[in-house]
């Protein structure tokens, strides 16, 4: 008996041992490494502005061709036709190059270049002037105009803005004719590449179809005043009294200078892309101020 119930013992020992190994193996804890990727908050830092000479400044274009940054100057009253107004040129620096390039004009606006020309909105008339010579060539009055605002070109074509009036006219071929209208305060225009609309109005940011119809993109940038397209879906807009905003994509805006406080208004802006400097018509602060825009 004794015999046997060591052989037993030792039975035991060995199936224990045995089932202990031939259990599943342990496997290793892992980890999984989360990155979270950091959204950058868009900003604009100063880098220059000009003399203050620069009288009731409400839009400044950049042109990509000759480097040249044109500045439209109401300098009288806003509706008023008086024969004040004047459009200079600055360079990329800030220094006025040309104080007087044109002038006689009565409360000159947004601006556009196309077919060789500058185009400007001037109360109800639509002034075309030659980029070489700087004599206006051309005026094209509006039927019912009241009081014409921002212009964008597109193709050869203008469209501009009456935000009195609600409406988008278009010049084409020597003609005016109106494209849509029914849109309360528009102000800012800008088109993208595939010639799609995008104004500024009471209701905010919008994009204009083809078919008449209107989709609200944004709607806090409400009565704006300046807008530029930056591609893959954002924008910057301008609202005169004092701020600029960054759109993003999904609609969501990004408030990237408040200069109210300061009383420097924020009129229609415009762009030099590649360098990513936002260029601020500062209205009745006589100057134009410049912006690096980081995002």
């Amino acid at each position: 008996m004794k015999s046997t119930t060591i052989k037993l013992g030792l039975l035991g020992l060995f199936a224990a041992f045995f089932f202990a190994n031939c259990a599943s193996p342990k496997t290793e804890e892992t980890t999984e490494e989360v990155v979270i990727e950091e959204v950058k908050t868009p900003t604009l830092t100063k880098i220059w502005e000009t003399d203050t000479t620069l009288t009731t400044n409400e839009s400044v274009l950049y042109d990509a061709a000759s480097g040249k940054i044109y500045v439209s100057n109401i300098e009288g009253d806003p509706q008023g036709e008086d024969g004040k107004g004047s459009i200079s040129i600055i360079d990329k620096e800030g220094k006025v190059v040309n104080q007087n390039w044109v002038t006689g004009l009565n409360a000159p606006k947004g601006m556009g270049i196309a077919n060789g020309n500058l185009y400007v909105t001037d109360i109800d008339q639509l002034i075309e002037v030659n980029l070489e010579s700087g004599k206006i060539s051309n005026k094209y009055p509006v039927e019912g105009g009241q009081f014409l605002n921002d212009l964008a070109t597109y193709d050869g074509k203008v469209y501009f803005t009456d935000m009195n009036t609600g409406k988008v006219h278009l010049l084409d071929g020597g003609k005016i004719s109106t494209v849509t209208e029914g849109h309360e305060s528009i102000n800012g225009i800008a088109i993208g590449e595939d010639g799609m609309l995008y104004v500024l109005d009471k209701t905010g940011m919008k994009s204009l179809q083809a078919d008449g119809t209107s989709m609200i993109l944004n709607d806090v940038v409400t009565g704006g005043d300046g807008l530029v397209i930056l591609g893959d879906g954002n924008y910057v807009a301008s609202r005169w009294a004092g701020e600029i905003y960054f759109v993003n994509s999904d609609g969501s805006e990004t408030l990237l200078l408040d200069t109210k406080n300061a009383e420097s208004n924020t009129a229609d802006i415009g762009f030099i892309p590649g360098d990513n400097i936002v260029l601020v018509p500062t209205f009745f602060k006589n100057k134009v101020v410049a912006y690096k825009l980081d995002y």
